[in-house]
């Protein structure tokens, strides 16, 4: 299988850390599910894509510490890139900024949350429409890191989780697009540096909570094996 890793920033932690970035994230965490998975990275601020859609199975857009209102001088080309691997039914998972951007893409709608902060580990509950891919449990926690919410979804949405902090936290549109709100590229140890490196960005009742959190597991290798159901099975 052939994922094409759209990346939307650097992870912005020292490379001496040794987490490598995005891509490196998500072909450590897919490996396992998927042995003879091929990444192929396109530096989309760069204003870098395939000449083909067809190149690869299968999309990821990565998170980023923009934010999708911001108007950036790139946006506009991944914007028409969502839109034409929509068109053609193309499989696309989406994470953090990549599941806001979508969604607003395709006529969502995407605010900083009045809620604030959703930091540590996070929650959310498996709705009715969760299909074949999630069937596991009712449940899942992953690290959060962020301060945009969809607030409206894309038409012909389905929410697949959801929590009261983040109604919209995993959603799907029809067979081929996949979206997650929280970070399971994030290893436990990965979470930590960053809430370390955005300390200041928190009050220290909610940088502690949040550095607690994270003693419980993540179920990062639940939604590794849930992203190659759905890209493998579209």
């Amino acid at each position: 299988m052939k994922l094409g890793i759209l990346k939307a920033d650097d992870i912005g932690l020292d490379k001496a850390e040794g987490f490598g970035e995005y891509p490196d994230m998500f072909k450590a965490l897919l490996k396992t599910e998927c042995p003879d998975l091929q990444i192929i990275t396109y530096e989309i601020r760069e204003g870098h894509y395939p000449k083909d859609i067809d190149e690869v199975d299968a999309y990821l857009l990565t998170g980023s510490r923009k934010g999708v209102y911001d108007n950036l001088d790139w946006f506009p080309k991944l914007t028409h890139f969502i839109r034409q691997l929509h068109n053609a039914r193309k499989s696309l998972i989406g994470i953090c900024f990549g599941h806001q951007f979508i969604a607003q893409a395709l006529g969502g709608k995407v605010e900083k949350s009045p809620k604030g902060w959703g930091i540590g580990r996070h929650t959310v509950t498996l709705t009715s429409e969760a299909g074949y891919y999630a069937k596991d449990v009712k449940s899942f926690s992953l690290m959060t890191y962020h301060q945009d919410q969809v607030i409206v979804p894309a038409p012909n949405t389905k929410i697949v989780a959801s929590s009261d902090f983040c109604p919209a936290a995993m959603c799907v549109i029809g067979d081929h697009i996949l979206t997650f709100q929280a970070h399971p590229e994030f290893s436990t140890a990965c979470s930590k540096k960053l809430l370390k490196k955005g300390q200041e960005s928190f009050d220290e009742v909610q940088y502690t909570q949040a550095l607690n959190s994270l003693a419980q597991p993540l179920d990062r290798q639940l939604i590794a094996r849930w992203i190659k159901r759905f890209a493998l099975h579209h």
